[in-house]
């Protein structure tokens, strides 16, 4: 039979019922022709599979420890065009089985994945407490949590992907040009999962959140407003009502496996090895390799059994889920949780993979330390002595973070206070590309950035102004503009996850229209707005030079320059009027130029003093 025969004929066949088949589709057109298929289904070991395709053929199957899996590696050659064709499995004295596997075609090609960098601004959304846009979708049936309560800080509140989508026109007027959701796959624990960072099947996205074309929807309408969509991936970790944990496919799928088995056998379903936290064992060239197994193959906490990268299998199908999910969603970036958990070598692997695909996409990765070393350690062509080489563009700027909260709550003196800012940037020379770096006042995990400056509105504003003008990639956590706090329990995550007022109908305060908001709210939210929309087309901000002067009587000075603009960062301490000395900065050649108050629009020509009125942030340009 011809080729075309064979085609025609495969598609004839219906789909006889393979339990499940990931990734459920895959596309022409990659730079590397190979797919492994992970098949799960009844004592499918038993079977012989087989392809009639043109362009793609079996190079290898793989059993697994489970009778109840196979591992498929398919070969598309270049001649493979988008169909649907069928997996023919032969089995013994039994039926044959049959499903239908479907070839895309790519939107775009790999190198128009643009990912987000120093011209962008990150809107950062737990979108169970974010907004409330289908009510229809807060509880399902058959899901093991069916409780939807706004006043337990520990459960789901009903936020959905409708929501943001209904608030878009919000977040982009306020100046962002991306949006970092918090996972939005399924969690179907028994409790506290609202946050999304227990997966239990890694192609599904939660119905509570809504619907795979929901999160299409919210791609799209994003993508004709020019904004980007961050995916929020765990490879770390799974739940423990992860499908696969009833029938892990190999002896080593997860790490303290047997453990966790013998747990099963005695009635307990707990782990019990849990990860040191000791993240520093990653870079120590001193660290005992068992110190370095404690960190790495611990579970993150007794609900999240560890993934096993080290496992070929695990390794390929993590990175074929992420790869699938930049396809499907057309995404921007991805953010990745607990970057330093894994085994470093797969995160190696894992981003490297990403890159070749896709050499102008973005990932963003979490390693919670203040030391700019290990932060420098984890970033993309930094030359460590170990030799290892991330892949990762943007590790996160805690370092930063803690020296800006802790200078601005601090008193000044010689060695405390606008000086910890000062040093915390100066840092930048440990880094390869310091402009990539993500920064933040705060996010998902800790206080909120009003809660940790002790609820001072003016050092609110000064941070927030300080970390949209510097060489960085700014995240913002949903509320922010609206002073939201965590005050009355400091740390509680529920609580910093609080929802955002006007997101549900019948709220008294609302938050997108400005209904019942307080002033000092209002203001703050309308600070953010200019300063984010001027910082869309500045590229002083994007991609300019940097010189910051050392701090002087409770006074921080930075500039921004390129071509003829000119930003000026002032952060200023003194609650009484204060005459700046301008000559100091002479090197920067502003004298006699006409610069503009971004915020308040007051416009003066730069001389040789300037009075400084009150305490607070002054963001100031030459840009007409």
């Amino acid at each position: 039979m011809t080729s075309k025969a064979i085609h025609s004929k495969s598609l004839q066949v219906e789909d006889h019922g393979i339990a499940r088949v990931e990734p459920p589709n895959w596309w022409v057109g990659f730079k590397k022709n190979d797919l492994q298929l992970l098949i799960q289904h009844p004592n499918i070991s038993d079977a012989v599979p087989s392809v009639s395709y043109r362009g793609v053929s079996i190079k290898k199957v793989h059993k697994a420890d489970s009778p109840n899996y196979l591992f498929i590696d398919l070969l598309i050659d270049k001649t493979a065009k988008p169909g649907k064709f069928n997996i023919s499995f032969k089995r013994v004295d039994k039926d044959d089985l049959v499903c239908i596997y479907e070839l895309k075609s790519r939107k775009k090609p790999s190198e128009n994945y643009i990912g987000f960098n120093s011209s962008d601004a990150i809107y950062l959304i737990t979108p169970d407490r974010f907004a409330n846009g289908d009510p229809d979708n807060d509880i399902i049936e058959g899901l093991n949590e069916k409780i939807i309560d706004r006043s337990d800080n520990s459960a789901r509140h009903g936020g959905d992907i409708r929501g943001i989508i209904n608030h878009l026109d919000y977040i982009e007027d306020l100046g962002f040009t991306a949006i970092w959701s918090c996972p939005l796959l399924i969690n179907d624990m028994y409790q506290g999962s609202y946050h999304g960072y227990a997966m239990t099947d890694f192609y599904k996205i939660d119905p509570r959140f809504g619907t795979l074309d929901d999160y299409k929807e919210l791609a799209l309408s994003m993508s004709q407003k020019g904004m980007k969509l961050i995916m929020d991936q765990v490879v770390n970790h799974c739940g423990l009502e992860h499908w696969w944990m009833k029938d892990l496919p190999f002896k080593d799928w997860i790490n303290h496996q047997r453990s966790y088995e013998e747990g099963i056998d005695s009635g307990s379903l707990k782990a019990t090895i849990i990860t040191s936290h000791r993240r520093t064992t990653n870079q120590d060239f001193y660290a005992s390799e068992y110190d370095k197994k404690g960190m790495s193959e611990g579970w993150f906490v007794s609900s999240m059994p560890d993934l096993n990268q080290r496992n070929a299998f695990m390794a390929k199908y993590t990175i074929q889920n992420s790869i699938w999910w930049i396809e499907t969603m057309q995404l921007g970036g991805i953010r990745q949780d607990t970057y330093s958990y894994p085994d470093k070598g797969f995160m190696r692997y894992w981003a490297g993979e990403i890159m070749h695909e896709y050499p102008n996409f973005s990932i963003v990765g979490e390693e919670w330390t203040i030391n700019p070393l290990i932060i420098s350690y984890w970033q993309n062509d930094h030359q460590n002595r170990d030799g290892y080489n991330s892949n990762l563009k943007s590790p996160m700027d805690f370092a930063l973070q803690d020296q800006i909260v802790r200078g601005l709550n601090q008193e000044e003196s010689f060695s405390t206070g606008l000086i910890d800012l000062y040093k915390g940037l100066a840092n930048d020379f440990a880094y390869a590309k310091p402009e990539d770096l993500l920064v933040f006042a705060d996010n998902h995990d800790m206080s909120r950035i009003f809660t940790q400056l002790r609820e001072d509105v003016v050092n609110t504003k000064m941070a927030m102004g300080y970390i949209l003008v510097l060489p960085r990639i700014p995240q913002v956590y949903y509320g922010t503009e609206i002073l939201m706090s965590d005050s009355s329990i400091p740390g509680d995550h529920g609580l910093i996850r609080s929802d955002f007022p006007g997101g549900w109908e019948g709220d008294e305060v609302n938050a997108f229209t400005g209904e019942s908001l307080m002033d000092a709210q209002k203001d703050m939210q309308l600070y953010l707005k200019k300063l984010l929309n001027y910082r869309k087309n500045s590229q002083a901000i994007h991609k300019g030079k940097t010189v910051h002067f050392v701090p002087e009587n409770g006074i921080y000075v930075l500039f921004r320059i390129f071509g003829d603009e000119t930003v000026v960062c002032i952060l200023n301490k003194n609650e009484d009027d204060f005459l700046l000395d301008l000559t100091r900065f002479a090197e920067i050649e502003l004298k006699g130029k006409a610069v503009r108050n971004i915020i308040t629009g007051y416009e003066f020509f730069w001389g040789d003093n300037f009075t400084l009125k009150e305490r607070g942030s002054m963001v100031l340009t030459t840009k007409k």
